[in-house]
């Protein structure tokens, strides 16, 4: 059974351009974190970058393949689907990983297990998602518990959210149910720090600050 996996990518985005080849402070490109981890992972077999520009050739590191896109699945009116679906239909595989440069420290870990549920275990499909236990508020009412009666978060009931960082399907799932989430998924839960997500500046700016704590330069007691 083939897997690959491929990150999505456009160099012009729209809330914060070039935010994926900015580098974290002392660091390297962001992109490159994504791609470094992709390349540790043992049950993945090939390895792709999805993008429009040949100049993202040069941020590529060695064992990362360059497939070129159509500029169309830059436009913001394209839907985000279309672009999965074209990649599928342009590389052949029975299990697809989709990740992001947005989404940084993403664990080799992480993307095995769920490449393993996908491939072993009869899921069609895994995600990323954090576990949220917090006092939610929706059309200005609470959502998920009583002003009169207030627990402890931890008491609250198990909500997950979608990290947009990983993605595992099947063929089947993107060709013919046109999807990325299949029938059948299994949610990957992963750390806050993994689900951390770069779409702003303030994002960046955020994760530039864990990226420091993380390779040591801020110590925590």
């Amino acid at each position: 059974m083939k897997t690959v996996a491929f990150v999505p990518i456009k160099l012009n985005n729209e809330r914060f351009p070039g935010k994926n080849v900015r580098p974290f402070t002392g660091g390297e490109p962001l992109i490159a974190y994504i791609l470094n981890t992709l390349l540790e992972v043992d049950n993945v077999d090939e390895r792709y970058v999805y993008c429009s520009s040949d100049e993202i050739v040069e941020y590529l590191p060695e064992g990362i393949k360059f497939l070129k896109r159509d500029p169309y699945y830059d436009l913001s009116s394209t839907p985000f689907n279309e672009v999965l679906t074209s990649f599928a239909e342009l590389v052949e595989a029975d299990v697809y990983v989709l990740s992001h440069a947005t989404a940084p420290f993403i664990s080799k870990e992480s993307i095995a297990l769920g490449v393993n549920k996908v491939v072993n275990e009869g899921y069609d499909s895994a995600l990323a998602v954090n576990r949220l236990q917090e006092f939610v508020w929706k059309d200005g009412k609470p959502f998920n518990y009583e002003v009169e009666n207030i627990p402890r978060t931890q008491d609250l009931p198990e909500m997950f959210t979608e990290t947009c960082g990983l993605y595992v399907y099947t063929k089947d799932v993107i060709c013919n149910k046109k999807r990325r989430i299949g029938d059948k998924p299994y949610l990957i839960e992963v750390s806050k720090i993994e689900a951390c997500d770069i779409n702003t500046k303030e994002d960046f700016i955020v994760a530039d600050a864990l990226f420091q704590t993380l390779k040591g330069d801020v110590k925590y007691d």
